[in-house]
This record gives C-alpha cells, sequence and structure tokens, in this order.
C-alpha cells in the first residue's frame, strides 16, 4: 500500500479533465476562428494554431508512428496522447483569439450599485 502512497487520484482525474475541456475548446474554436481569419475579421492570423493544428492531422493520418498501430490498445494509445497534447498546444494559441471573440472568459461579478 506504501507504493500508492504518493498518488492523488483525484488531483490526476482532475488534471485529465481540464486537458479534455481544452481540446474540445481546441476543437470548437478552430474553425470558426478560422472563417474570421478568412473573411479578415481577425488579425492578427493565429499561425502558432495552425501549425499546432496541421501537425496533428499529420500525424493522425501518417503511416509513421512512435508505436505502431499493430500493438493494438498501445498503438491507438499513442496516437490519443499525442494529438491530444498537441490539440492542447492549439487551444493555449487561440488564447487571443477566445479574448477577442469573448468565449470562455471568466465570470465577472457586476459592481455592487451602492
Amino acid at each position: 500500500m506504501g507504493a500508492f502512497k504518493g498518488w492523488n487520484i483525484a488531483a490526476r482525474l482532475k488534471k485529465r479533465g481540464r486537458a479534455l475541456s481544452h481540446i474540445g475548446r481546441a476543437m470548437r474554436l478552430f474553425a470558426p476562428m478560422c472563417a474570421d481569419v478568412m473573411r479578415g475579421r481577425y488579425r492578427p492570423v493565429p499561425w502558432p494554431a495552425f501549425g499546432w493544428m496541421a501537425l496533428a492531422v499529420v500525424y493522425l493520418v501518417s503511416p509513421l508512428d512512435l508505436i505502431p498501430d499493430f500493438l493494438l490498445l498501445i498503438g491507438v494509445v499513442d496516437d490519443v496522447v499525442i494529438v491530444g497534447w498537441l490539440l492542447t498546444r492549439v487551444d493555449a494559441a487561440l488564447t487571443d483569439y477566445r479574448r477577442w471573440k469573448g468565449v470562455d472568459l471568466p465570470y465577472r461579478r457586476p459592481p455592487d450599485d451602492r
């Protein structure tokens, strides 16, 4: 039991949940960001977001992997972990776009009218 003493399972799950929310947010915002950039409504162009997304797509469709897909479970988990990490980088690159768009901003309490 001593080997498991340092594992804080709740903290680890919370951290994973946060990463999943970043991945989902990146996937929800990338297409609207592309549309805003193409129409000229949003400048400057977030080139890092395009680069990270391109890397994620290339890694996902490429036959070359760190761990081959014929190793069934491990090969697929490898793809999920790396593409997930790349999508969290996309989310980080979209911070300015989220601020410009006004989405996912922390809640601010209205001032008291005294």
